[in-house]
């Protein structure tokens, strides 16, 4: 996807529908992204890590930890969590409008076409599919969607998308949130973002569409502004995250649990009137079309609609490495700030998010992002379970 000068420096650290309002339980099948359908039974789990790591900061030794990422513990999460994990802030009040609009889109990872050939699995490159925006007022169905605001150094500021997704361990009170590792984390050798803050239905009404300005924030923050208490994103990332696509990439995902800043107490799902269910191990052969999401900022969008590319195919395969989860790679034209916005399938009459925006070429023209395995499980599993 197009670049911007802004970050550029940071990295340095068929539709959505009116069925998405109903509310679903999280469900999974045993067959993995590639498989041929059919449920196969689950992998015998292997010891806890925990039983043979013994070195790296907070105990645990993360090379060989992250060989077996799939079936860490409670235990092997928390030692992990010593030196990498998410430490929350005050932010109440901090996202105002002025801030909201000064926020440079976060782009997609920069990937190359000539780059994914290496790997004799990947598909040919997709046919580009022109985003297009939502119809407004945007229908209850599409309250899932909105913007993540966040810090991503002292004196700058960046916007990704993301998607409330549902919680088994809190069945229709889910406060989770999910978007893109590299909208949350800046990667090896860097941090997390700072003021993490999530934006349901940004622009609802349209208000503020074609350059006009508003004058009072509820009218682009209409269910509120949601702050992080704590972020989980693959430990893979935090060892190789960088600033361009390669291996990383297809664990570039990310999940943040948050509350509302007007201390309601009322979840994000009840107050939106929605989630979806994220499918893990989805079967490819069952994935015949896919609606990706996000509010692209980078030229030729604002920042200020909700855009969807809707692919009536199948996703191509693309990889990096053959070892990992094979990526799903769509045509599309989203750019920078589009970044984390869900994808979304049918399941069963009722839409289900399989992947969100992660890679793309400059300029922009097709879009992947990564297929949510076992691996992708265990990351929602710890945030899921993780009381405080």
């Amino acid at each position: 996807m197009n670049t911007t000068t802004h970050a550029t420096s940071t990295r340095r650290r068929a539709g959505l529908t009116a069925a998405v309002a109903t509310a679903l339980a999280l469900t999974a099948t045993a067959c993995g992204p590639d498989d041929k359908g059919g449920s196969s039974p689950q992998a015998a789990a292997s010891p806890s890590v925990t039983a043979t790591a013994s070195a790296g900061k907070g105990g645990l030794d993360l090379a060989k930890a992250l060989q077996n990422l799939k079936n860490w513990s409670a235990d092997d999460w928390a030692k992990w969590a010593q030196s990498h994990g998410f430490k929350p802030e005050a932010i109440k009040g901090f996202w105002d409008q002025a801030k909201m609009e000064a926020a440079k889109g976060m782009e997609n990872q920069e990937a190359g076409i000539q780059s994914s050939r290496t790997a004799p699995e990947n598909d040919p490159q997709p046919t580009v599919i022109q985003a297009k925006p939502q119809a407004h007022p945007y229908t209850p169905g599409t309250a899932v969607l909105g913007k993540i605001f966040m810090t991503v150094s002292a004196d700058e500021a960046a916007v990704c998308s993301g998607t409330v997704i549902s919680d088994p361990a809190h069945p229709g009170k889910s406060n989770l949130v999910w978007t893109a590792a590299h909208c949350l984390h800046g990667g090896k050798g860097a941090d997390w973002f700072k003021k993490i803050s999530f934006v349901p239905s940004f622009n609802r009404s349209g208000a503020a569409s074609n350059g006009r300005r508003v004058t009072e924030q509820q009218v682009v923050t209409p269910y509120g502004v949601w702050d992080t208490d704590y972020a989980v994103v693959p430990p893979q990332w935090t060892e190789e995250g960088g600033e361009r696509g390669g291996p990383v990439s297809q664990y570039d995902f990310g999940v943040i649990r948050v509350h509302n800043e007007d201390g309601s107490g009322r979840s994000l799902e009840e107050t939106v009137g929605s989630s979806v269910p994220v499918w893990f191990n989805a079967p490819r052969n069952q994935i015949t079309g896919v609606s990706a999401y996000g509010y692209p900022q980078a030229a030729p969008f604002d920042g200020r609609e909700l855009e969807h590319c809707d692919s009536a195919v199948p996703p191509a395969r693309l990889s990096f490495d053959a070892g990992r989860p094979t990526m799903y790679n769509i045509g599309c034209t989203m750019t920078g700030g589009a970044s984390g916005g869900g994808w979304f399938v049918t399941r069963n009459g009722k839409p289900a998010l399989i992947s969100e925006n992660s890679i793309g070429p400059r300029p922009a023209g097709w879009m992947a992002g990564p297929s949510l395995g076992d691996e992708a499980q265990s990351v929602f599993n710890y945030i899921s379970s993780k009381q405080n």
